[in-house]
Parts: structure tokens; C-alpha cells; sequence
């Protein structure tokens, strides 16, 4: 299915959706606590869905209420009496890597689709080995499908390359908590997607769990029991960017509601980024307002901490009349697509210059870019939904492929852009 994008204004208020990180965490750490945890306004998506499903087969109990998930965790993992699919979540596979290793006894199995399946997790293999897990890739090649060996972790010293993906980081951690003795795990290089390691951390102490960190270059985790939390998962600034992309892009004026700045997110950078090519943005009461308007500068944005960013910052700098560099950002390459590469070659089919660097992107805006094409999303939900808010910004609008991908995130994204007034339908191709 394709997206027919007309060029539209947008007007209103919406509800950001919730987080799908906090989501994936929340349901995570339940899983290992002792008691009944309840995660309110969970975002249900394809992959948080894929969480739920993996703590599911590895037998914790999850009943999904109207408004929240009931989680009863588990003293030790069963193993699954099938593969587990992650589908399209990097991060549950990273995440239920570790976790399968605290199976009572036996094997699991993991693997996802064809991007999950070549996406690394060859370093947290070797992280998992050093703890004691006997863990390997099926293909030698250090991506899905993997296979782990139940029985639980030892525990010791392991270190990391930090500047792959922060989820290693977050995998150990949480793995850490039921090993036999203290894990520590040394970075080896710069962490990338800090905030991200942020939210394990500040989740961990959710579940009263501790975490000693050294600034990003040592974290230490002790044995210990988590505990049943009431949880409510806060709104999600990585899809809220792209109703404030379309607000910035279109000079229309929205409000979104439920996004919570206390609880760390790495793409709350987003304002800055609105912020700095021209919009008028208001944060206040868990509101964040956003008034569109071009300031046509030459800036760059280092986006080491919000990769995530890339797609959504691309599209916002196509009608910026200056040149925006994207920087910081080479770990980009290893997402649902190689984002740099995909949105360079999407962002030319519509005449504009797009200079492809190794860690990031360099857009020279402006001039006359009217649409009027097909853009290829690459199966990736953030390129999709970056270039349908860009679309509605266009004289001749865009159509855009991959409609299903939002699924992955923002299922009601589409639904949100008509409750503010654009023109958007779908279309077989």
C-alpha cells in the first residue's frame, strides 16, 4: 500500500502515542520482577507486540486490560516451545538475547524478518559469552537467528563497543540483574543513544533495581530482586517528530499533548532541531506547541544521541533555503534500513542535494521542490512517516510506500494527520 500525501495545512490538538522504548522496558523488567506489575497506557504496536510475545513464551503471564497490561513475573524462564520472532524489533532481539540465557534449562531461539536478520548482535554474543552464556549465531555471520543456552549467568567483566547500538548496553544490564555474581561492563568507545541507557537505568530503579555507572564508560550491576511496579508509560517524542515536522513544515500550528520531558528520551532533540530552522515551540504542562515557520539557516545537528532523528531532521531541512548537516550519526546505517543511504537516495528523486558523508547526511535545501513522486520508505517506519509529513508541505504532494511499516510504532499515525486536516489515503501499488 502507498500513502497518496495532497498539500495540506494541519490544525489541532493530538495525544502523543506512548513510548515505545519505556514500553519494551516496562514489559522487560516486569517480566523479571517478583509480584503483579501493571504497565498503564502501554503503546501497543508490531513491536512491542513482539516483547510481549517473547516474555509470553518464555512463561510470564501478561493479560492486556483495557488501558494497561497485567505482568506476573517469574523466579526463572521456561524454555519456549517454539522459535521466538521478534519481527521487526531491534530491540526485543537484543533485549530477550540475554534475557533467554536465565531459561531453567534448554535452548532458545531467535531470530525476525529479513532486516532483522541482518542487523549485528555479534557484540553482545561475545559480551554474553565473557558472563559465561553459551550463545552463538546459527550463521557464523553474528545476526539472528541466534541460539542461547539456558541455565543462567555467571556474571564477572565484559566490554563493548558502545558506538554500534546502545541495546548491547541495555541487554547486559538488564541480564545482570539475575547473574550468580556482579556484572560490570566496560565501554570500550563512545556510547552512542545515550538517553537510551538512561532509560534502563532510570526503568531498573522503576522495579527498585540499582545500577552503579561510572559517567557512560563502566556500568556494575549487583545480583538482585526486582519488584512488582505500577508503571504508566509516558508519550513518546520519537513519533510525536513527525506531527511536529508536519506543523514546522506546513507553518500550521499544533499542539501535542502527553509528552513528559522528566523521563529521559533521547528525541525530545527534536524541539531544538523545530526550534532552530524556524518554528515556534512551547513546552509547557506536558504540551508541547508548535507554530511552523522557516528561518533558512546553515546549521548542522549532531544526532550521535538521537539517531533516530536522521529521517524525520532530513525532511525538515529539504525546505530550509540554507545547508543542514546531520552528523554523529553513523550507527544509523545498522536501523531497519541504512538510513543514511535510503534517505539520500529517496530526497533525490526530488531534486535536492543530498551529499552522502560516513556518520551522516548533508542537505542543501530550498529551491524548487514541488513533489509530484513516488518515495520508497524502504519498509522503514521512519522514513515512511518523515516523508508523508515532508509530502503535505509539497505543491504537487508525494505518494509514499510502506504504509504498513507505521505499524512497527505509530499505528495511528496516519488517523492523527486527518484529525488535524491533511489530505492522506491509501492506494494499492
Amino acid at each position: 500500500m502507498i500513502v497518496d500525501v495532497k498539500p495540506s495545512r494541519v490544525e489541532g490538538v493530538v495525544e502523543a502515542p506512548p513510548s515505545k522504548s519505556y514500553t519494551h522496558r516496562a514489559v522487560a523488567l516486569a517480566s523479571l520482577s517478583e509480584g503483579k506489575s501493571i504497565v498503564r497506557k502501554p503503546l501497543i504496536s508490531r513491536d512491542t507486540q513482539a516483547t510481549i510475545n517473547a516474555s509470553t513464551m518464555l512463561g510470564v503471564e501478561i493479560k492486556h486490560q483495557h488501558c494497561f497490561l497485567e505482568i506476573k513475573g517469574v523466579s526463572r524462564f521456561r524454555c519456549p516451545d517454539n522459535v521466538v520472532d521478534v519481527m521487526n524489533s531491534g530491540t526485543t532481539l537484543r533485549i530477550y538475547t540475554g534475557l533467554s540465557a536465565h531459561v531453567e534449562e534448554g535452548y532458545t531461539v531467535l531470530t525476525g524478518d529479513e532486516s532483522i536478520r541482518r542487523r549485528p548482535v555479534g557484540p553482545l554474543l561475545n559480551s554474553l559469552r565473557d558472563l559465561g552464556v553459551e550463545c552463538w549465531s546459527t550463521r557464523g555471520t553474528g545476526t539472528a537467528p541466534v541460539v542461547v543456552k539456558g541455565g543462567g549467568v555467571e556474571g564477572g567483566q565484559t566490554s563493548i563497543k558502545g558506538s554500534e547500538s546502545s541495546q548491547y548496553v541495555t541487554s547486559l544490564l538488564m541480564t545482570g540483574l539475575r547473574a550468580r555474581r556482579e556484572v560490570s561492563v566496560t565501554i570500550e568507545d563512545e556510547l552512542v543513544s545515550k538517553p537510551y541507557v538512561e532509560a534502563t537505568v532510570k526503568m531498573i530503579q522503576v522495579f527498585g533495581g540499582k545500577v552503579d555507572a561510572e559517567g557512560f564508560r563502566r556500568f556494575t550491576v549487583k545480583p538482585q530482586t526486582l519488584h512488582a511496579a505500577d508503571f504508566t508509560v509516558p508519550g513518546d517524542f520519537s513519533s510525536a517528530a513527525f506531527i511536529i515536522a508536519a506543523a514546522h513544515l506546513t507553518g500550521s500550528r499544533v499542539t501535542v499533548e502527553n509528552l513528559d520531558a522528566l523521563m529521559p528520551q533521547a528525541d525530545s532533540a527534536i524541539l531544538h532541531i523545530a526550534e532552530t530552522l524556524g518554528s515556534k515551540v512551547t513546552v509547557k504542562s506536558g504540551r508541547v506547541e508548535v507554530e511552523g515557520g522557516l528561518r533558512n539557516v546553515d546549521v548542522e545537528f549532531k544526532l550521535t544521541d538521537s539517531p533516530d532523528l536522521l529521517p524525520v531532521a532530513a525532511a525538515m531541512a529539504v525546505l530550509n533555503d540554507g545547508v543542514v548537516r546531520l552528523y554523529g550519526v553513523a550507527h544509523a546505517r545498522l536501523k531497519e534500513s541504512d538510513r543514511i543511504s535510503t534517505v539520500a537516495t529517496e530526497l533525490r528523486k526530488l531534486g535536492v542535494s543530498v551529499k552522502e558523508e560516513p556518520d551522516g547526511l548533508v542537505v542543501e535545501g530550498g529551491g524548487n521542490v514541488d513533489g509530484g513522486v513516488v518515495l520508497d520508505s524502504h519498509g522503514d517506519h521512519r522514513l515512511f512517516m518523515a516523508f508523508t509529513a515532508l509530502g503535505l508541505a509539497l505543491d504537487k504532494g508525494l505518494k509514499v510506500s510502506g504504509v504498513e511499516s507505521a505499524d512497527v510504532s505509530y499505528p495511528g499515525f496516519l488517523k492523527d494527520l486527518k484529525k488535524l486536516g491533511a489530505r492522506v489515503s491509501l492506494k494499492d501499488g
